[in-house]
């Protein structure tokens, strides 16, 4: 059993948590990597009888509070598998679209 300095009490209760960002990068602020934590918490909920009672997402970090029949294993599933396709998202190269001021047959 790996190490943790959180304990479960009762896996009937839900259980209010804060996940953070590691070095508090301001990571939300993009609609696809919030679509990836609302994604996974939609596939916990169909798969894994999750129960999410409610939560905020900010620039760097999340609460949320929520239950499941085993959270603590629940949690040790969604983090990693979740930062990995944060991490792979923000990784993707971004076009960016720029106009040229010269572009317009301007002289």
């Amino acid at each position: 059993m790996p190490r943790s300095r959180y304990r479960f009490l009762g896996d009937d209760a839900p259980y209010f948590m804060t996940m953070t960002v590691n070095h508090w990068l301001p990571v939300f602020t993009r609609p696809e990597t919030v679509q990836i934590v609302l994604d996974s918490w939609r596939w916990l909920q169909v798969n894994e009888a999750f129960r999410l009672h409610g939560y905020v997402m900010l620039e760097n970090h999340l609460h949320l509070v929520a239950r499941s029949s085993d959270i603590g294993e629940t949690i040790r599933r969604f983090k990693p598998y979740t930062a990995r396709r944060i991490i792979d998202c923000l990784q993707m190269p971004v076009f960016l679209f720029e106009t040229h001021e010269g572009s317009k047959g301007s002289s």
